[in-house]
């Protein structure tokens, strides 16, 4: 529990929400602040005019109508914050509340702050308030001030209202932050629970996200794509695993039993040649499964990207036509090339050779006699085709995925020779150089290499 809460002080989301807290605190706080200077600057500019406009009214008076109204002014302040006098030019007083002329008066100047001592609270001392004294034309001095006591009042609004709402406000920040901050340790938790199950061996385990638009849940979702991901590729490898034990055992155990049976009944020379060569053929077998998946290892690896160079698509495919060409005519195909122009890509022209071979030799193998077979080199919107058609069955809509598979043979072709990593192989080339693998539903068969502008290299 101790530890628990340690982690939660110092987990960054609780620092963070605390400093924001903080922010928001000196923020409201000079927010307060100015408006009650602002206040306060308001409050005695009018004060200021306010008295300068009473002594201004009081001076035009005779001095025996200016005793009766200042007597009438100094009525009519229910809150006794007026100050005002007359006194002659010895400084005796007059009239008024003003109990004296105060020290260093500046006579005729602009409002200011003056300690005044009322009249009737003799005991309380002088009182700083906001006045202006003016010399009559008889030479009295008359002296009209105000006490600003709204300025005190404002601070304690002002103050109240900073305190009963900054304090609350700053509490729910906190709280905030000890709300994410909990909430974010509780995933962190839960994702690294998740983890662990993962590392343990359950791959069918995902972390936890919502369907909302939120950083952690779009990074969970992205993990998540990535052990889909690696959840496939392991069992694939699991199953080509035992697709490999499986075709190997085949052809070795026809071997060895052809070894011993030969061992035991061959009584000629000729005899054991002829089960030498069957086993031969097995062996042979066995080491083209074991040739063509280091070869796949190879391409996938990325190995052979240093080979890269031009290659011309169109002397590659004549290339290939005239490898296959006597395969085609022993089986009666028409085996032909159209080269609509002269197109280039950056390659490894062996890999890009090998791929179209192993379409090729796909379509001849599944084609029927008196078929037809056509190489065809294409040019399209920003890319360039590389196709081979046949007049053979063709492959299934279903099937598209699956015979890029490893070890895939359909059931239709099951008495055909092969070891079903053609297609993979063609797949693994294409992806290597950044281009597209599209193969065509039936009836005939119709598989395009797609080479796009700037990928793998400018066509």
């Amino acid at each position: 529990m101790g530890k628990l809460q340690l982690q939660f002080f110092r987990s960054k989301t609780f620092h963070w929400t605390t400093v924001l807290a903080g922010l928001f605190a000196i923020f409201v706080t000079v927010l307060f602040g100015f408006i009650y200077f602002r206040i306060d600057d308001y409050l005695i500019a009018r004060s200021d005019r306010m008295i300068t406009t009473q002594i201004g009214f009081f001076a035009g008076l005779p001095r025996e109508r200016l005793v009766g109204a200042l007597d009438d002014h100094l009525g009519q302040d229910s809150r006794g914050v007026q100050f005002s006098g007359v006194f002659d030019a010895k400084g005796n007083r007059l009239a008024g509340n003003v109990a004296a002329l105060p020290d260093g008066l500046d006579i005729g100047a602009p409002a200011r702050d003056m300690p005044l001592v009322r009249l009737d609270d003799k005991e309380a001392g002088a009182t700083s308030v906001r006045a202006v004294a003016r010399r009559l034309d008889n030479g009295d001095i008359l002296v009209v001030g105000r006490n600003v006591d709204e300025t005190a009042e404002v601070f304690r609004v002002v103050g109240a209202a900073l305190a009963l709402g900054l304090l609350p406000a700053f509490c729910l920040w906190l709280l905030a932050g000890a709300w994410l901050s909990a909430r974010a340790n509780r995933r962190v938790e839960e994702v690294n629970l998740r983890v662990q199950r993962i590392i343990a061996g359950d791959l069918r385990e995902r972390l936890p996200h919502k369907n909302a638009d939120e950083p952690f849940s779009r990074l969970a979702a992205i993990v998540n794509g990535m052990l889909d991901e690696l959840e496939t590729t392991i069992n694939a490898l699991a199953g080509v695993g035992n697709d490999i034990a499986h075709d190997l055992r085949t052809p070795l155990t026809r071997a060895r039993l052809t070894l011993e049976r030969g061992r035991t009944n061959a009584t000629t020379l000729e005899q054991l040649q002829a089960v030498v060569d069957k086993a031969i053929t097995g062996i042979d077998q066995s080491l083209s499964i074991v040739t063509a998946l280091l070869r796949l290892a190879e391409i996938e690896n990325s190995r052979r990207s240093s080979a890269f160079g031009d290659v011309a698509l169109g002397d590659m495919l004549r290339e290939v036509c005239d490898m296959y060409e006597p395969i085609a005519e022993d089986k009666q195909i028409a085996l032909s090339v159209n080269i609509a122009d002269k197109f280039s890509v950056c390659g490894d022209r062996d890999l890009l050779l090998e791929a179209v071979a192993n379409l090729v030799d796909n379509a001849i193998k599944f084609t029927p006699r008196s078929g037809r077979v056509e190489l065809a080199l294409l040019r399209g919107e920003g890319e360039t085709i590389l196709r081979v058609t046949d007049t053979g069955p063709g492959i299934s809509e279903h099937e598209h995925d699956a015979v890029l598979r490893r070890f895939y043979r359909s059931d239709k072709i099951r008495n055909t020779p092969g070891v079903g990593l053609g297609l993979n192989l063609v797949s693994a080339i294409v992806k290597l150089h950044g281009f597209r693998l599209i193969i065509h539903a039936g009836p005939g068969g119709r598989v395009e290499i797609v080479c796009p502008d700037g990928q793998g290299g400018q066509t």
